[in-house]
């Protein structure tokens, strides 16, 4: 019972890191953009390239979880990316300088590699080593409520007449305040062996193929992914009968997002990883083009519906994968299918920002995001039909699911 208890509270420490590391340190910038392009300088260039470093010091976060196996310093490396992450967000209300931002941009994004890639090695690790199942679906039910507690506080504080740096401000006073859980609750980790549970640390190294099939695709729904999560809210505000529904609509994305991945990982026991990500991607597709096609707000929140509904789903799954071949260092993997994942982040929401600004609306930029999840798909069914890494993978899955 103990045991269980400590569980949960493990689990809990993720979540906190996520709301601070993910749904502040990075998203909070979603809703807050049209409110900083409104009283600010900024327009959809300035606001494509600070998303574009955001994404640039992820990749950076990335690298460095990829590089590193020592779980002592993973654990130090997680509790720096907590401070980070209330420091450059007190910080942004202290400037108003294009570069300024953007190195502040990119130490936020430096700071969420801590809480989606190295919290969540180390919270698998606890749970493999004490004989619990290796999912990551509360831990990452953290990133839809930090998206939701993101879009709801913009909403709340403008409601309330803040200013765009005194909403920066709530927002790295309420990360500071949640640091303390995040802190506490996740043990210092050891080496010691599992416990009953040896088997499982056992590594399984994939084909070339699965690597290299695998880590296209995990490009081609990070391009997906970053322009809906940048400019769902600037989108939505641009539309002239849905202005001031932008923080709902990604609040919706929050709310979808919760649930998902404890969600995903039901339907990955009964139809095994690759099946669910060609769904998750499929539905993603629809999400990412709906807004170019319908203007209305019930088009909107169902675009957002399925887009949180599948884009921490399609995470989750891919670091699952990799936690599962690799228990014993799943931060390595996890690392390099986020590279792949980040490498797309670092140029999409530029680009995308610069033919709204040639343009107007951001049709073509979605356009094209929805295009590389398509491209990602295709990849991923080849995958399914051709390599015996996702054989092996889908197979153990779909056993336990008749067994259990």
């Amino acid at each position: 019972m103990m045991n269980q208890a400590q569980r949960y509270q493990v689990l809990l420490a993720g979540v906190c890191s996520q709301i601070i590391c993910i749904g502040i340190a990075r998203f909070s910038y979603t809703p807050l953009l049209p409110v900083m392009q409104t009283q600010t300088w900024i327009g959809d260039l300035e606001g494509g390239w600070l998303a574009a470093a955001n994404y640039a010091g992820y990749m950076l976060g990335a690298l460095i979880a990829a590089s590193v196996t020592d779980l002592g310093i993973k654990d130090r490396l997680y509790r720096w990316g907590l401070l980070m992450a209330v420091v450059t967000t007190l910080a942004m209300p202290l400037s108003d300088n294009l570069w300024v931002w953007s190195g502040l941009r990119f130490l936020s994004g430096l700071s969420s590699a801590a809480s989606m890639l190295i919290a969540s090695a180390l919270i698998l690790n606890w749970l493999i080593r004490h004989g619990h199942r290796s999912e990551l679906g509360i831990h990452f039910a953290g990133v839809g409520v930090g998206i939701m507690v993101a879009a709801l506080s913009v909403e709340l504080l403008s409601y309330w007449s803040l200013s765009w740096d005194q909403q920066w401000l709530a927002f790295g006073a309420l990360a500071a305040l949640l640091t303390w859980p995040a802190w506490r609750w996740l043990p210092c980790p050891h080496a010691s062996q599992p416990q009953g549970h040896a088997h499982l640390m056992q590594d399984q190294v994939p084909t070339r193929q699965f690597m290299w099939l695998m880590l296209a695709a995990y490009f081609c729904a990070g391009y997906g992914y970053v322009i809906s999560a940048t400019f769902i809210v600037t989108i939505v505000e641009r539309i002239p009968d849905l202005q001031g529904m932008g923080a709902l609509t990604f609040a919706v994305v929050g709310l979808a997002a919760a649930p998902a991945v404890m969600n995903w990982d039901l339907i990955a026991r009964r139809l095994g990883y690759l099946n669910a990500l060609i769904l998750a991607y499929g539905l993603q597709i629809i999400g990412i083009m709906l807004p170019i096609w319908v203007h209305t707000l019930e088009a909107a929140l169902f675009s957002a519906l399925l887009f949180g509904g599948t884009f921490i789903g399609c995470v989750s799954l891919v670091l699952t994968m990799a936690g599962r071949l690799y228990p014993s260092k799943p931060a390595k993997l996890m690392g390099k299918m986020t590279l792949a994942y980040g490498a797309a982040q670092m140029f999409a929401p530029a680009l995308t920002g610069m033919l709204a600004e040639q343009s107007g609306n951001y049709d073509l930029g979605l356009a094209l995001a929805g295009g590389f999840v398509a491209l990602g798909t295709v990849l991923i069914i080849w995958l399914k039909f051709s390599d015996p890494t996702a054989h092996q993978l889908d197979g153990q899955v779909q056993a336990k699911a008749v067994t259990g």
